[in-house]
Parts: structure tokens; sequence; C-alpha cells
């Protein structure tokens, strides 16, 4: 099986956050899929097979090192660079578990850039259980959260929690429990909590949490970008049609994510990052 190991959001030749690509001549099984992932270690890797001739429609699954994900931004964005190398730059039509979308590819002087066009998007207000059950995670309270913008259950392809804090000292030290982290976002049907710091209306620095899928953090979550997107245009956040988030800085790999979208509730909306072969 060859395995890719590509760094998806990165800034140039580093940063990023690793992912595992697998273009597979025929399926496989969940067992073999979530093996080889765990083998490989990294938050997510993305599995592929080819549903034509052409190379232009895919059925794709991801897997954590310890569960299958429904969707991952920066394994999209790293499986987008492969199939750009597989098949030329183009558009990529992918078949995930509970959504169809879709994946440009092309090579710039900064390197492969792709863009996937997300599934739709949908946010509501946290349960109060949620909320306290959350906070408490990351040993937070109300006074921590920033009243522009209120904490919400975020969805874009998955489910993500997303915690405005007003404090940019407060974000860089967030820590938290793996295994109590584990337990509460299962608990909640979670892949991620987000921790997001507001620097301008469109640019934020985020960090999230993923101990539902056996990882302490992730360094760039496209995903979670998409549900976080969504969230803003539900909000009527002025987002001016798109914005950047940083990541991974507090990590020491630093990552970069662009996001557009319209004023259309609901819609995708779509993601875009450089992506670099992991040497």
């Amino acid at each position: 099986m060859d395995i890719q190991r590509i760094a998806a959001f990165s800034q140039g030749a580093e940063g990023g956050n690793p992912a595992g690509v697998v273009l597979l001549d025929s399926d496989t099984s969940t067992e073999e899929m979530a093996r080889v992932a765990a083998e490989v270690g990294y938050s997510e890797t993305a599995f592929a097979v080819a549903q034509d001739d052409g190379g232009k429609n895919w059925r794709v699954r991801y897997f954590s090192p310890e569960s299958e994900v429904p969707f991952c931004g920066h394994a999209t964005i790293a499986l987008g660079a492969a199939l750009g190398r597989h098949s030329g730059a183009g558009t990529y039509s992918l078949a995930l578990n509970d959504a169809t979308i879709t994946v440009d590819t092309n090579t710039t002087p900064d390197g492969v850039v792709a863009t996937l066009s997300s599934p739709p998007t949908k946010s509501r207000a946290l349960a109060d259980t949620e909320a306290r059950e959350i906070l408490a995670l990351f040993d937070l309270t109300v006074d921590d959260l920033d009243p522009r913008l209120a904490p919400a259950h975020i969805h874009g392809g998955a489910d993500h929690v997303v915690l405005p804090l007003k404090s940019r000292t407060r974000l860089a030290a967030m820590s938290y429990d793996l295994d109590k982290g584990r337990q509460v976002m299962r608990d909640h049907n979670l892949v991620t909590v987000m921790l997001v710091f507001i620097e301008t209306d469109q640019t934020f620095i985020a960090r999230n949490a993923f101990a539902s899928g056996g990882v302490l953090e992730d360094p760039a979550t496209g995903a979670a970008a998409a549900a976080f997107a969504g969230y803003l245009r539900d909000s009527n956040w002025p987002h001016g049609g798109e914005f950047t988030i940083r990541q991974g800085e507090d990590m020491g790999s630093p990552s970069l994510i662009h996001v557009s979208l319209d004023d259309v509730k609901g819609n995708s909306v779509r993601v875009s990052g450089t992506a670099r072969d992991i040497v």
C-alpha cells in the first residue's frame, strides 16, 4: 500500500498538518484502513478509490488513529495535492460517507494549492449541559469568553464546538486531560473543540482539541474552519466574503487556512491551503 505523507495548510516549507493519503486500486476493508491509519499515526489518513477511468471521481473515507471520521479538511487538501500529481490539475468529485464534495488543485509558484468545497453548514446554540462540560474540560469560565461571538455547536461535514476567547494569552495556555476530553467529545458526538481568538473581523487564531481521535491537538483543521465559516455567516458576522485562520502557532507548526463564503445560510464554503510533501 503506497502511503503518501503530506502536510496541508503549510506556510512555505514548514508547518501545516500532516495527513496520510492512500490512493487505492480497489476497495479494502474498514479494518485494514483503520489498521493503516493507526500505523501512520497522523490525526487523519484519507483513503480514496477511483470511481471512473478518468480519475475525476473518487470514493473517500477518513480515519484517525482511533476512529473513522465523516469529513476531514486537512486530509482533503492533502488528497487534492496527491490527486493533482496523479491525474493533473483540475476539479475532483469526492463521495464521502454522508456527502459529495469537490476539491480543486493547481500548482503555483508557492507550491501546490488545493481548495475544497465543503458539505453544507449549520450551527446552533450550545445546550447548558454541553457548555458546562466543555468549559470545565479546559478549565474555562464564561468570563473567559469573548462576548462578541457566542460559543456554539457548528457543522460543516462534521460536528464541532467553538469557544471564542477574549484573551490571546488564554488561548496559548490551552490544556486539558486527553482521556477526559475523549469521553466528553464522544459523549457529545464531537470531532473537535475549536478555541478561537478574534484578532480582526477577518483574521482568527485557533487551536483545535481532537481527543475524539486520540490526538491532543491538530495544527490545522479544515473541517472546523468550514463549520466556523458557516457559523460566522449564521451570526451575521462582518466576514466580507473571506477570512483567514492562523493555527498551529502555539505548537510550533504554523498553518494558514483561507476561507471564502457567500451570504446564503447553509451553503458550502471554500477552504484553501498550500500542501507540501513530508520528507
